[in-house]
């Protein structure tokens, strides 16, 4: 089972640090081009910030454990990138972008998994 949180904790934390690597790099405008329409309804700050949550995110579901360092940050951010993607799906129900919602749905599922996890029988 830990492997396979590892794994999971991982393909998360690589998908939530290029997506927010892309919201910081990239401008508003540039993001509602390539299909992110949801950015129409945020301020650019707002827009760089849930990119930083997500790259500090996906930082804290591998490193604190990989360095021994702090290990209950590990739980501590799925459990912050679960809200993330509670705001997320809010945010495409309201466009009624459903495959978005799925998608947010999922990755929080796994997010929340991490952190269940993480927090009980498999903490570090």
């Amino acid at each position: 089972m830990n492997i396979f949180l590892w794994i999971i904790a991982s393909l998360l934390a690589l998908l939530f640090l290029a997506t927010g690597i892309m919201k910081l790099a990239q401008p508003k405008e540039k993001l509602a081009a390539a299909g992110q329409g949801w950015v129409e309804d945020f301020p650019e700050t707002a827009i760089k910030a849930i990119g930083t949550a997500e790259i500090l995110g996906a930082l804290g579901l591998v490193l604190p454990a990989l360095l021994n360092i702090v290990p209950i940050l590990v739980p501590t951010a799925a459990t912050g990138l679960f809200l993330l993607m509670i705001g997320a799906a809010i945010t495409h129900g309201r466009r009624k972008e459903i495959p978005n919602i799925v998608a947010n749905v999922v990755l929080g599922l796994l997010a929340v998994t991490i952190a269940i996890t993480r927090f009980g029988t498999y903490n570090f």
